[in-house]
């Protein structure tokens, strides 16, 4: 395979790596599981009951095991075709999901900040009009 198309397949295959660790760890459609995890994590008595766990919290660590299972089914490899490039395919993808999960989360938050500013505006302009019209009824 050139190397163009394994740049182009680490691209591509790093969004559904992304996007599945971040649901699971994020999401709200697996609160409940993950919340269990959470608690699991911090109260197992064994460090490896702990972060076994704990891999199911954080986007990062889960993004690992994604692309475990995403280099298995896909055979993907970069750079070379034995197990080299397998170790250095996985860890880019890893790196690559993460840098999308990265600019994902800085996006939503962005929007959330413009989501409560507008609001706040709204709250002001309400105020403004209350007040315009108990002045009116006043007068």
């Amino acid at each position: 395979m050139q190397l163009t198309e394994q740049v182009q397949d680490l691209f591509l295959l790093a969004l559904p790596i992304a996007c599945i660790s971040w649901t699971v760890t994020h999401e709200e459609i697996f609160k409940e599981p993950r919340e269990y995890c959470l608690q699991k994590a911090k109260n197992c008595k064994t460090l490896i009951q702990r972060k076994f766990f704990y891999l199911f919290t954080c986007e990062y660590c889960f993004s690992h095991y994604i692309t475990a299972l995403f280099l298995w089914i896909t055979h993907y490899h970069l750079l070379f075709a034995d197990w080299r490039g397998y170790l250095i395919g996985g860890f880019t993808l890893v790196w690559i999901a993460n840098v999308y999960m990265s600019s994902f989360n800085l996006l939503r938050v962005g929007m959330k900040k413009e989501k409560m500013d507008a609001d706040t505006q709204e709250v002001k302009l309400n105020e403004i009009k209350n007040k315009q019209q108990n002045e009116i009824i006043n007068d």
